[in-house]
């Protein structure tokens, strides 16, 4: 099993910044991708970011040169830098985790952090 603690979210202005962290404990070996995923009311969740091992990056459009994803292997930890925050930016932020076993991909999920951008 793996635990996913997030930490870093809260209320901004719009044009203000954020620093997301999600801290992965447990059954850390073989973690393939970490990313953040997010939910607004009313809405589907939706990718932000993620990142490989190895350090590949993928972000949203929406996102792209604002918010910056980072992993630290040795911690088992990921951020996500959020910059020029928007309100539409306001949503549950959520971390995921692929963890490969065997043959089998596992994938958790932490229990979600709220940033809130207003106007």
């Amino acid at each position: 099993q793996v635990q996913l603690v997030e930490s870093g979210g809260g209320l901004v202005q719009a044009g203000g910044s954020l620093r997301l962290s999600c801290a992965a404990s447990g059954s850390t070996s073989s973690i393939n991708n970490i990313g953040w995923y997010r939910q607004a009311p009313g809405e589907q969740r939706e990718l932000v970011a993620t990142i490989s091992r190895s350090g590949s990056t993928n972000y949203a459009d929406s996102v792209k040169g604002r918010f910056a994803i980072s992993r630290d292997n040795f911690k088992n930890t990921v951020y996500l830098q959020m910059n020029s925050l928007k309100p539409e930016d306001t949503a549950v932020y959520y971390c995921n985790l692929e963890r490969q076993a065997a043959s089998i991909t596992l994938v958790y999920w932490g229990q979600g952090t709220q940033v809130t951008v207003s106007s």
